[in-house]
């Protein structure tokens, strides 16, 4: 089950004043960039956040799984809880590393 377009406005409204937030659909998910950082990945309606050191203790509650076959385990965030998820994008944007600029392939 893909996520659905409402359920990806309604993250953004939950994480609204955290930065600049876009997001881009990825093989029928979502990422979801704060000031141009991969912060979030939302997959079948859930939101997930990578398992770091420096969210682990807010974190310390949260259930875990890996947000699609293959993938390492992440956080599940609960993004019902508004104040709660602002803050955990607030504490991964400033660690979060921005995306590596691919390359342009040279034309033979």
């Amino acid at each position: 089950m893909a996520t659905s377009p409402e359920f990806m406005e309604y993250v953004v409204e939950q994480i609204a004043g955290c930065g600049e937030i876009r997001y881009r659909k990825m093989f029928g998910e979502y990422l979801v960039y704060v000031n141009e950082k991969p912060v979030l990945l939302v997959c079948d309606n859930t939101v997930y956040v990578k398992m770091l050191e420096e969210i682990r203790e807010e974190m310390a509650g949260a259930e875990s799984a890996p947000p699609y076959a293959g993938a390492r385990e992440h956080y599940i965030l609960d993004i019902d809880n508004r104040s709660f998820s602002r803050r955990i994008v607030s504490l991964l944007e400033p660690i979060t590393p921005y995306p590596k600029k691919k390359r342009k392939k040279e034309r033979l």
